[in-house]
């Protein structure tokens, strides 16, 4: 049984300057729910709730999001909004949510190397902060249930186009059953030439704390950072390493385009929103 998940969550956000100068990445809303709390409520729905976030230097935001807030409990109750009420309250109590602040901006394996203490030498899940699965099932808890059967390093996958594998780490594997991948090798955003699959990682982890150990060994790499994908290319020498297959779409809110696209469908996709929501869009195409 795995209990704890670590979620990234401390990068700049440089891409979306200047929203991002005084506000986390991971706060820009889809439609009206910041990306981050996608990312808890699966982890969350996947039947973890201890919780490690990292953060960086003013991602205050993100702790108070996650916290109560009085004053607003107190003005809702004054204005007898007894929905949002109930909804504000039941952000607060999700999980039982931790942070720690990444000191420098090393990279995601070196985030990860943060949560070494919290862990207590035991797996746990990874879910990276500006990556939001939409799935019937929750990603982590399908990650789960392989994990379950084989029990070591978990990567949750996506195919993507050939043209997009640079932008992504890209494993080597044999398929082994359906949509479960024995790992050789993993790449870190190779060029088309270079990549042995277009079997992405998909922001998704089940890690055993040897990665640890590896974090260590792993030197700096792309953009000087240390790379996760690299310390799990090292962990493939030590031990078997899987890849799954995730049912779900994957949408990454790290780039403008793919943030707004995802706002889009999430927007469609809502009773209250989507139809009035779909007459607009066909008349803004009109138009254009």
């Amino acid at each position: 049984m795995i209990n704890k998940a670590v979620i990234p969550s401390a990068g700049f956000g440089t891409r979306f300057l200047p929203a991002t100068k005084a506000q986390p990445k991971e706060m820009l809303p889809i439609v009206d729910t910041p990306t981050i709390q996608f990312v808890v409520e699966e982890a969350v729905s996947s039947g973890i709730k201890d919780l490690l976030i990292i953060i960086g230097k003013g991602k205050r935001a993100i702790e108070d999001h996650f916290d109560r807030s009085f004053e607003l409990e107190t003005e809702l109750e004054e204005k007898n909004d007894a929905d949002l009420l109930k909804e504000i309250n039941r952000i607060s109590n999700l999980a039982n949510i931790h942070f720690i602040r990444q000191k420098y901006l090393l990279g995601v394996g070196d985030a990860i190397y943060y949560a070494k203490q919290h862990v207590y030498n035991e797996p746990f899940a990874v879910l990276l902060g500006d990556t939001i699965v939409d799935s019937k099932e929750p990603c982590t808890a399908q990650l789960l249930k392989i994990f379950e059967k084989y029990p070591h390093t978990i990567i949750g996958l996506e195919e993507v186009e050939k043209e997009k594998v640079s932008r992504y780490g890209i494993i080597d594997g044999d398929l082994i059953e359906k949509n479960i991948y024995f790992i050789k090798d993993l790449i870190e955003k190779p060029s088309i030439e270079e990549a042995p699959s277009t079997l992405a990682i998909g922001g998704r982890y089940i890690l055993t704390p040897d990665i640890f150990d590896c974090i260590e060994k792993t030197p700096a790499g792309k953009g000087n950072e240390i790379q996760i994908t690299d310390a799990i290319k090292l962990l493939t020498k030590k031990q078997p390493i899987y890849g799954y297959k995730f049912e779900g779409t994957r949408y990454d809110i790290g780039n403008k385009l793919d943030f707004l696209k995802t706002n889009i469908e999430f927007a469609l996709k809502r009773k209250d929103l989507g139809g009035e929501f779909l007459t607009f869009l066909k008349e803004i195409i009109g138009k254009y």
